[in-house]
């Protein structure tokens, strides 16, 4: 049995299944900085963090990939044989080198916990900033340039991959074909404005449709403040969902070498008070669980413990479901 397999049995049972939390915000906080994505200077550190995710009671953690291609090198410089005139050697390879090394660390980390039921997420995001839905690249030019990350994540032992805040349908389409094309299960996770739209201004419901369509298993939301996740889950009822929000405010940095989501206001989310969310979000239909950017290991297990009481209540549901059908008058009687 793979490890995603442990995952899909979770969610084919109707029981919750808990992400682990950000790496790039979290690892900032910790003094590891953009350079590398903290790969080439900090593995340990990195290594560290998905160790602390897993023993913290994660069923999947993601991979320190997010924003991670070459465009963010290349953004940089004028265009390719710029970057070549002035650039670091190697520097057009680096996007590649780094999102292998993501996967290896996450898989020393699960080796080391005993924790070989978790699955690994290659994460894909945004070619450009996740924010920023104006600057998605065209169809053509996103699918061939998610397909050359997706195989990556693939063949470096990724279980599953996770399209993590697509601000725009076309660039979500293009990772799904990505995606498939790669062989592996995919989740699709969406970006919300105030408006409870993606943030390119198409409806949640036509993208999760079109999502499922193309063959996603689950359907999720991250990114957005925890207060509009009830509303986004009524909208993704049909299939697998779940949720991931930001905890605090954005306050980006001022220099783009620095450049890694970083969130103020964090307090206001304390691991307690996420984990009342999440038994919210798991009422409202939510399988899956997890927070980004302003959370760490502490509210990844604050929601393990609180899954673990939804999943002995989905039992609990499920084996009384079953003696109701050998005799009808128990379900009066509950």
């Amino acid at each position: 049995m793979t490890s995603y397999d442990s995952v899909r049995q979770r969610l084919e049972g109707g029981r919750p299944v808990v992400l682990g939390g950000p790496m790039g915000s979290e690892l900032v906080t910790r003094g590891v900085r953009w350079r590398g994505h903290g790969m080439l200077t900090d593995a340990d550190a990195v290594r560290a963090l998905y160790g602390e995710y897993l023993a913290a009671g994660a069923d999947v953690i993601r991979t320190n990939t997010f924003q991670l291609n070459r465009r963010i090198y290349l953004d940089v410089f004028r265009d390719v044989a710029h970057m070549r005139h002035i650039g670091a050697p190697g520097l057009e390879h680096r996007a590649a080198e780094l999102t292998r090394r993501a996967v290896e660390l996450a898989r020393e980390a699960r080796a080391a916990s005993g924790r070989g039921e978790a699955a690994i997420a290659g994460v894909l995001s945004p070619l450009e900033h996740c924010f920023r839905p104006d600057l998605a690249p065209e169809a053509a030019v996103a699918r061939a340039e998610h397909a050359e990350l997706a195989v990556i994540l693939a063949e470096a032992g990724a279980d599953l991959l996770v399209l993590e805040s697509m601000n725009t349908l076309g660039e979500a389409r293009a990772a799904a074909d990505a995606a498939r094309a790669a062989g592996l299960p995919f989740w699709a996770s969406f970006v919300l404005g105030p408006d409870g739209r993606l943030l390119g201004g198409e409806l949640l419901a036509e993208a999760a449709a079109a999502m499922r369509e193309a063959g996603a298993v689950a359907v999720l939301v991250n990114c957005i403040p925890p207060d509009g996740v009830g509303s986004a889950l009524e909208t993704l009822r049909g299939g697998p969902a779940g949720a991931f929000p930001h905890l605090g405010r954005f306050d980006p940095p001022s220099w783009k070498f620095e450049f890694f989501p970083r969130f103020c206001e964090t307090e206001a989310w304390p691991p307690a008070r996420l984990a009342e969310a999440g038994a919210a979000w798991h009422r409202a239909g939510a399988q899956i669980v997890g927070a980004c950017c302003g959370s760490g290991p502490a509210h990844t297990e604050a929601l393990a413990r609180e899954s673990r009481v939804a999943s002995r209540g989905s039992r609990e549901d499920e084996a009384a479901t079953r003696r109701e059908a050998r005799d009808p008058r128990l379900a009066t009687e509950r």
